[in-house]
């Protein structure tokens, strides 16, 4: 057993001054001594926490005895290591930003696509009138997804809405919804059916919690997580690397930020391409004079934009 749990999580339900709990919230988790980062709005909470198997477990307990949360959901990671370095705890307009002007046309507790456990999901997907459809930006599928699934040229779940009539050819057929933890599927589906698409599902729990009870089968890839790890493994029956290096294209599961902080850019890089561009994108970032030190991990804590001065 691994001295540390990384929790994965989030509950769609109504939060009255929500701005004042996410105060409280981050209060909680601070002296709990947990690290992490937690969305907070009046639609529900949305969040990735990590500390020790004790801090972990008050944290469920704290959670649980608030009847609000009744229907949440933990999905449990065992750790060597924290895998935040802060605390964060954040008011938002909502728990995944969707960019519908008016995110109250869209409520998952009042209408969102059926639920799949895994075994049902095993069972379905291969159907010939199934489309499996991933709802993440590009870097996560790019980095793994599911054999055969639909995949969307997007940067940001709100871009998702506007690819919606790319999508028309298939509504006509029963499409299952995937994500990391389940919480982008809500609105996606939801969306789905106020589109007139009829048959909608989603994978409850997302690729996280199909890895634990499935073990994985046909996810190709690792799966991106939005915390230290970056990246965690999920297949055990059928695996295979299926994401290349930016640079050179051979395959390779790394993926870094931009050494240089005015790109940034978020892609996949393997060692030797990295040894030689030093973190780097291209040649032009490798020359920038505020390229940051590569030391190989590619991870750079955010630190406030101040310009080049002369």
């Amino acid at each position: 057993m691994k001295p540390y749990q990384t929790l994965l999580y989030y509950c769609y339900t109504k939060i009255n001054d929500a701005e004042n709990y996410a105060s409280s919230h981050l209060k909680f988790c601070k002296d709990l001594g947990l690290t992490g980062r937690i969305i907070i709005a009046e639609e529900g909470l949305n969040g990735t926490v990590s500390g020790t198997v004790a801090q972990c477990q008050a944290y469920i307990n704290y959670i649980n005895d608030d009847a609000r949360f009744a229907n949440i959901d933990f999905k449990i990671d065992e750790v060597a290591e924290p895998s935040f370095i802060k605390m964060h705890c954040r008011y938002k307009s909502e728990i995944v930003y969707s960019g519908l002007k008016d995110p109250n046309v869209i409520d998952p507790n009042r209408e969102t696509g059926k639920h799949l456990n895994a075994a049902e999901f095993l069972k379905l997907k291969n159907q010939e009138d199934v489309v499996v459809l991933d709802v993440r930006s590009n870097y996560e599928h790019n980095m793994g997804k599911f054999k055969n699934a639909v995949t969307l040229d997007i940067e940001n779940f709100r871009d998702f809405p506007a690819m919606i009539n790319q999508l028309a050819q298939y509504k006509d057929k029963k499409i299952i919804t995937y994500c990391t933890g389940g919480i982008k599927c809500e609105k996606a589906s939801a969306l789905l059916l106020q589109q007139g698409f009829k048959d909608v599902y989603q994978l409850h729990g997302g690729i996280i919690k199909y890895g634990k009870e499935a073990a994985g089968e046909d996810f190709e890839g690792k799966c991106y997580v939005f915390d230290n790890r970056i990246a965690v493994d999920v297949n055990t029956v059928n695996p295979l690397v299926i994401s290349t290096c930016f640079n050179c294209g051979t395959h390779t599961t790394k993926m870094i930020n931009c050494a240089n902080p005015e790109c940034n850019e978020h892609f996949t890089q393997c060692d030797l391409c990295g040894d030689s561009l030093e973190g780097c994108c291209s040649v032009p970032c490798q020359t920038h004079p505020r390229k940051r030190p590569y030391n190989g991990t590619g991870y750079y804590v955010k630190v406030p934009f101040a310009p080049l001065t002369k």
